[in-house]
């Protein structure tokens, strides 16, 4: 915008590439923009990329689809992996993703990754509360007598 200002001016484009530290091509080019379409034709136009391969209504879908879970999508344990979820978009709306570009997807829909944890699948819950409750303070080392004299007022 100030090359804009110094071109109205009528400083020529050379003097005004050094005076904004750009090359004179850059500015003639500019000169061109503002001579055809004002000073709006040097606003950036962004690239708008490549078209996404499913549609905002098939996104929908997905999200519907990954919230129902693995299981109900056919898989034999309850945890998506990038791998599954291609197969999913693949096996739903034919569209073919790469496993690695899948986090790229998922991202842009929300979705975050998630390490689940690992516990048996004995574990009775009521028992480790119980112990917690029950057990745990009474096997719990308490500080002893002198520490707590050592550290009074």
């Amino acid at each position: 915008m100030r090359a804009a200002g110094l071109l109205r001016q009528g400083m020529r484009p050379s003097d005004v590439a050094k005076a904004v530290g750009s090359s004179p091509s850059s500015v003639t080019r500019w000169k061109e923009a503002i001579r055809t379409s004002g000073v709006d034709g040097l606003k950036a136009i962004p690239h708008p990329g490549p078209t996404p391969r499913l549609s905002k209504g098939q996104k929908h879908r997905l999200i519907n689809i990954l919230l129902r879970g693995p299981e109900a999508a056919g898989f034999p344990t309850d945890l998506w992996t990038c791998p599954r979820v291609a197969a999913v978009i693949d096996r739903s709306f034919a569209v073919r993703y790469h496993p690695g570009h899948i986090w790229h997807l998922l991202r842009h829909l929300g979705w975050s990754c998630q390490k689940p944890e690992r516990r048996a699948r004995e574990r009775d819950e009521e028992a480790i509360a119980r112990w917690r409750r029950e057990d745990w303070p009474r096997i719990k080392k308490s500080p002893s007598q002198a520490n707590s004299r050592r550290f009074s007022r």
